[in-house]
């Protein structure tokens, strides 16, 4: 794991591609899902009926993507207000990249019907949001 963390620049680039990245991610989500469910020009009249009779992989997908829109806001919070704080920069970088490559798991894990590891994954997205907040306060002290 460590050489993964290597790969990790310093620079808060880093932390807004993952912002980027993280913010791309449901609207990849959403164009998958259409593409696995059969959604044509002519479905776009009403996307969202069409979407809602979705089965399988791509109800998964779509889910996917919309609980990808839920997090959205609590991640990039999380790094806003990190840096904000001074939380050092590198410790910034692992946390956001983490939650992209796990939300990146997380679609995967959803999409194929892995339950249990999904929610695993879901929480361990979480938590690198929940710590950067933390890591803000201490800061903040």
């Amino acid at each position: 794991m460590s050489w993964f963390f290597a790969l990790i620049a310093d620079s808060a680039n880093v932390a807004i591609w993952s912002m980027i990245i993280a913010s791309a991610l449901p609207f990849l989500l959403a164009m998958l899902a259409k593409a696995i469910g059969g959604f044509g020009m002519a479905d776009n009249s009403h996307p969202r009926e069409v979407v809602a009779k979705f089965t399988g992989r791509a109800a998964r997908a779509h889910a996917a993507q919309q609980n990808s829109f839920e997090s959205l806001p609590i991640f990039l919070a999380s790094v806003i207000v990190a840096m904000f704080f001074f939380v050092p920069q590198i410790v910034v970088n692992y946390l956001a990249v983490m939650y992209v490559v796990l939300r990146l798991i997380y679609a995967i894990a959803y999409i194929i019907n892995l339950p249990t590891l999904r929610s695993i994954i879901w929480a361990l997205s979480m938590a690198c949001c929940f710590m950067l907040f933390y890591l803000a306060v201490k800061m903040a002290l």
